[in-house]
């Protein structure tokens, strides 16, 4: 039995008494002492909720209707944050408290609803909304320009360039449409174009710009399509189809405030291993994640890594279901936390993770025989074994009471994730930032944020640098000379211009560009402009 699948058992058994609780929780709530059963309030999409009777029936040996009252206990429930790029919806359901939605005859999560320049035209979205159909549509516009001179002698430029990206979000709450209770389906397409500048002056491990890659240069591309369904009164969530490993893994929607890919949209150390799928691509995937309480949750998963995930030949469009090149299984487990601190109800998110997976990897340093295959000239060593551990952290911890924003506060938020040596090229990388939304009283939406990231890259990849820049071969990872550790440091600003539209210059520095020591340090200012139509 290899460690993989001792991993999926040890998963099971820790799991499955999660669900246990939580339908017995279900149970509870659902059936009084006396067997009688009685019906939930309808759920809240983010309303406070207040008592309200409702008459059900009971049965009497008798064969007499007696009619009761029951009264809803009141919740002061603050509202559900909707992030602003729909790509982020599927982590926002994770990061939103159970009880910030009373769950009760109405199972599914509620659909996204963001802030939108185009309302309700002709009346259609209400109309598609009330039947449990929700689209939304965005564009996504990223620039950036050196503001400094590249490193000279090794064929830099200073430039700039500009990359974007326009999605149409498809979720359709099924309970509603066709009362199959429970069930709700998910489906994503962009098209993406452009490329990072940093590129230019000599950084390849944090882009400069995150809204770029795999779903470029191709008019529609599919980023994920898959099917959720809620039990145990939305304590137990499944969902099954093609979804990115990420979109629900170490992530955060508040990452996206930020442009730089180090932060956004999530570590870029995540995305280091192949069989961790990252937006805007996808694999074939179940995922199950269960709340035992209020205010934790327990998720995990098979996702079924496929060879060139993000190469041209099978993702080009995203649409080539086929698992020709399924070459192994990740498994994750995360566990996190989200309390309410205070009489502000301040939230926080605090996550714990960690995957394992049987894929193939090269190694970083040796051969099959166990020699520095640089040196050896033969093939690099192939593990069928890797993993990833994470652990993030953000909390409010002041709240701005300002008309127009009540969700406005100022946010700290930090993490770190650590990747196999052996396998990946990113060893370690640690993060830390502020957000604070509000602060500015006259403009209750505009936000600020500030982060800064350290990525060392692993020891054995350092290693294979230099004896490759010692042979005069090119380096692994396509950098220019051998890499150790860099750091990227971000400012930005986001204007709240009018409904739907938002404008942020951005400033970035880059400390040792790709890990290089014998890069000068960089520096850009950019902008992140995004338009949410409906």
């Amino acid at each position: 039995m290899s460690r993989v699948h001792l991993h999926a058992a040890f998963c099971l058994v820790t799991f499955l008494p999660s669900c246990a609780i939580a339908q017995s929780l279900g149970a509870t709530s659902a059936t009084a002492q006396d067997g009688t059963a009685r019906h939930s309030p309808p759920s809240s999409t983010g309303a406070a909720s207040s008592p309200t009777p409702s008459t059900v029936q009971s049965y009497s040996p008798n064969a007499k209707v007696t009619q009761i009252q029951v009264t809803a206990p009141q919740q002061i429930i603050p509202p559900v944050i909707w992030p602003s790029e729909n790509s982020e919806l599927p982590s926002e359901r994770v990061n939103t408290p159970l009880n910030q939605i009373y769950f009760g005859n109405e199972w599914v999560p509620p659909l996204p609803n963001p802030e939108a320049l185009l309302t309700n035209p002709f009346g259609w979205n209400t109309w598609l909304r009330d039947r449990g159909v929700a689209l939304t549509m965005d564009t996504t516009n990223e620039f950036s320009g050196a503001i400094t001179s590249p490193t000279k002698g090794y064929g830099l430029k200073q430039g700039s360039s500009n990359a974007g990206q326009y999605s149409l979000e498809n979720d359709i709450d099924w309970e509603k449409l066709a009362n199959v209770r429970g069930f709700s389906t998910h489906a994503l397409v962009v098209g993406r174009y452009g490329i990072p500048g940093s590129r230019m002056f000599g950084d390849n491990l944090n882009p400069s710009s995150e809204i770029y890659g795999a779903g470029g240069n191709v008019v529609v591309h599919l980023v994920y399509v898959y099917a959720e369904e809620t039990i145990a009164k939305g304590r137990v969530d499944l969902a099954g189809g093609r979804i990115p490993f990420l979109n629900d893994f170490s992530s955060n929607p508040l990452y996206c405030t930020f442009q730089n890919n180090a932060f956004c949209g999530n570590p870029k150390a995540s995305s280091d291993n192949t069989t961790h799928s990252s937006y805007p691509d996808a694999s074939w995937a179940f995922r199950v994640r269960t709340r035992p309480t209020t205010s934790t949750y327990i998720q995990t998963g098979v996702y079924f890594a496929q060879a060139g995930i993000y190469a041209n030949t099978q993702y080009r469009t995203g649409f080539k279901f086929n698992g020709a090149d399924i070459h192994g299984e990740a498994i994750p487990v995360e566990a996190g936390w989200e309390p309410l601190f205070g009489k502000d109800k301040l939230p926080g998110h605090y996550k714990l993770g960690y995957s394992i997976d049987n894929a193939p990897h090269k190694d970083n340093y040796y051969d099959i025989n166990g020699q520095p295959y640089v040196i050896s000239g033969l093939p690099a060593r192939i593990l069928h074994y890797s993993w990833s551990a994470w652990a993030l952290a953000d909390q409010m911890v002041l709240r701005h009471h300002v008309k127009g924003n009540p969700d406005a506060g100022l946010i700290l938020l930090g993490g770190m994730y650590a990747n196999s040596p052996r396998t990946q090229l990113r060893g370690q990388q640690y993060f830390a930032g502020l957000i604070d939304t509000g602060f500015w009283a006259s403009r209750p939406l505009d936000t600020i944020g500030i982060n800064f990231t350290y990525v060392r890259v692993s020891k054995s990849a350092t290693e294979t640098e230099r004896l490759q820049a010692l042979y005069g071969m090119p380096l692994m990872a396509g950098s220019l000379t051998p890499q150790t550790f860099g750091e990227v440091l971000e400012a930005t600003y986001r204007i709240h211009v009018m409904r739907g539209v938002t404008f942020a210059p951005d400033f970035q520095y880059f400390f040792r560009p790709g890990a290089q020591k014998a890069l000068k340090d960089a520096a850009m200012l950019g902008f992140k402009s995004h338009i949410q139509f409906f």
